[in-house]
C-alpha cells in the first residue's frame, strides 16, 4: 500500500518504507512481469514477482510461495 491509500485509511503505520513502520513490499522486474490471471482462472501466479514481504514477513521467496501467512484484513481506523 502507497502513502496515500494508507492516508486515506487513517492507516499510520502503513505507505512508507521508514524504521517502525509495517512493510507491505513487493519486489519484482518491471521488464518480465506478466499477470497469468484469467477470467476463467484468475488465481494464478503472474510471472517475475520475486519477493513479497507481508507485515515484514517473506510470503514469496525467488517466486516461489512460503508458508508465512502474514496478512489480515485492513480496516478503516
Amino acid at each position: 500500500m502507497t502513502s496515500f491509500p494508507a492516508q486515506r485509511l487513517g492507516l499510520q503505520d502503513r505507505g512508507l518504507i521508514r524504521e517502525g513502520m509495517v512493510a507491505d513490499i513487493t519486489i519484482f522486474d518491471p521488464t518480465t512481469i506478466i499477470d497469468t490471471g484469467t477470467y476463467a482462472e484468475p488465481n494464478r501466479y503472474p510471472i517475475g514477482i520475486s519477493h513479497v514481504l507481508v507485515a515484514g514477513r517473506i510470503a514469496v521467496e525467488n517466486g516461489k510461495l512460503t508458508d508465512v501467512r502474514a496478512g489480515r484484513v485492513l480496516r478503516r481506523r
